[in-house]
């Protein structure tokens, strides 16, 4: 009779011969045995992916391997180095297994799959970066930056030592956006020469890169992916219209409807300048003074309209809640339910409100004045201003992080902990111009700016940019979801990096 809870594996006896293979239910039962040090050593080899959600399928004691954090945090300094700061913000509360997993797809997506055949700053080639993206990075203190352009079809390495300074200079005075300038001459003069023809930066080998067929005919100002999966996107533009996007149909996806009320011509009567979505509701900012609101599980019928008295330069949606930042200065909250949906306009700033972004309990907003502030939406009061040397154009809010970035092509991040927003640094990460879409997560961050590039970085302190992507055009916005890149270019066109079927 042996107990079932004994894990230990039977003694044979020197004369019952040769004994047979060990089961598998024993060799798991071995491995139980460890010292738990040596089993959460042993996971330190695993990928994340594997910790996170496979682990705990398997039985109940492999399951608490994923949930020591000082493994974790461990992780995240080998995959970054021992030089930089992360979080950049507060640790409390942080998530580690979530930073940790993102990372290392990030690695493995935008720099483990370009890399090959070149070389970093030390010398050393980085072939290795192939294999298991938590093996990429260890250890290496010193970032390395892959940069692509299309030549001949190839993927080109360029902007590297003194280019980079060569380029800024060259770049500096050229590439300005006011947004005062755009509401009175309705139009953009940021990028002075395009006479290059339109091409799609090759993409690195684990990821594919489509072009939405085109269908608008003027800018793509905004690009938005939709439904937590990114297949659907929606994109508008300044030929007025919003539209909505199948990303999985096709090769390069398809055209699903231009929204519109009935009876109208176009979605807007006026540039469509910003997006936001919340479940089956998306709004769309506009310059003809309104947001309109869309009904995606109708397939975009019209749900409503809102005057807001001026321009729609942001928008952000918080459960039914939907807030606006206007040329005018002010932010608007919207009940999107309500008959008469505004709920409060608050004036936080002298100039025109460039960006936004909230969570349910605080807004922070950027400003042409060059200040960023904080509002309770509970308490309905102001709570804090910060002055700075030059206005955010974008932003993105994620635990208790706040990244941005500026006219000038520097971003800025904040720690918004116990209702207070204080300025923790500020990084060049080579923009050198206006940075004009940000997204930051848990393990990642994406840029674009007007200088016409796409950067992909680990959002540590200073970020790690991993890769640049170069395009023909100014890049107006992006949005990431689910792994999946979408990017609103000058020319008309959206281009969408996905990882490869």
């Amino acid at each position: 009779y042996r107990d079932e809870d004994d894990l230990s594996p039977p003694v044979s006896s020197p004369s019952a011969g040769p004994s047979p293979s060990p089961s598998a239910s024993a060799e798991s039962s071995d491995l139980l045995l460890l010292p738990w040090e040596i089993l959460t050593h042993i996971a330190s080899y695993l990928p994340a992916h594997c910790l996170i959600n496979v682990l705990p399928k398997v039985c109940r004691t492999l399951s608490t391997v994923g949930e020591d954090a000082t493994a974790w945090q461990l992780r995240a300094q080998r995959l970054i180095g021992s030089r930089v700061r992360f979080p950049v913000g507060p640790r409390d509360d942080f998530d580690w297994p979530t930073s940790c997993l993102e990372m290392e797809q990030l690695i493995t997506f935008w720099r483990g799959q370009v890399a090959e055949g070149h070389e970093n700053e030390g010398g050393e080639g980085v072939a290795r970066v192939g294999v298991a993206a938590q093996e990429v990075a260890y250890g290496a203190d010193e970032g390395i930056e892959v940069v692509m352009e299309v030549e001949n079809d190839e993927i080109q390495p360029v902007l590297d030592g003194d280019q980079v300074e060569q380029l800024r200079e060259g770049l500096e005075g050229r590439l300005e956006v006011d947004a005062a300038a755009l509401i009175e001459d309705g139009r953009m003069e940021v990028e002075m020469v395009q006479d290059q023809p339109s091409r799609s930066p090759s993409p690195p080998p684990a990821l594919e890169c489509i072009t939405l067929p085109s269908s608008h005919i003027a800018l793509v100002n905004s690009v938005l992916l939709l439904g937590g999966k990114g297949a659907v996107c929606a994109t508008g533009s300044r030929d007025y219209d919003v539209k909505l996007w199948d990303l999985e149909e096709g090769s390069n996806g398809a055209l699903l409807h231009t929204l519109g009320r009935k009876g109208d011509f176009t979605s807007h009567q006026g540039w469509v300048w910003c997006l936001a979505s919340e479940g089956p509701l998306l709004a769309s900012g506009s310059f003809d003074s309104t947001v309109r609101l869309w009904d995606l599980q109708a397939g975009g019928t019209n749900r409503g309209l809102i005057r807001t008295g001026s321009a729609v330069l942001c928008l952000s949606c918080q459960n039914d809640v939907l807030l606006a930042g206007t040329f005018n200065k002010r932010i608007n909250m919207y009940d999107t339910r309500a008959a008469e949906p505004l709920i409060k306009s608050v004036h936080l700033h002298g100039n025109a409100v460039m960006c936004l972004a909230a969570d349910d309990t605080y807004i922070v907003s950027g400003s042409e004045d060059c200040t960023v502030a904080v509002y309770d939406c509970r308490a309905m009061k102001a709570l804090k201003k910060i002055k700075l040397s030059s206005y955010l154009s974008s932003m993105s809010y994620s635990g208790y992080e706040v990244w941005a970035g500026d006219k000038k092509g520097m971003l800025h991040s904040f720690s918004m902990q116990t209702s207070t927003l204080k300025l923790l640094s500020r990084f060049d990460v080579g923009h050198t111009a206006l940075v004009t879409g940000i997204h930051k997560s848990a393990g990642c961050l994406y840029t674009c700016s007007t200088d016409k590039t796409v950067k992909i970085h680990i959002p540590s302190g200073p970020p790690r940019t991993l890769c640049t992507l170069c395009h023909a055009g100014v890049v107006h916005g992006l949005s990431v979801e689910a792994g999946i890149v979408a990017v609103s270019t000058g020319d008309e066109t959206v281009n969408i990096w996905r990882p490869r079927k």
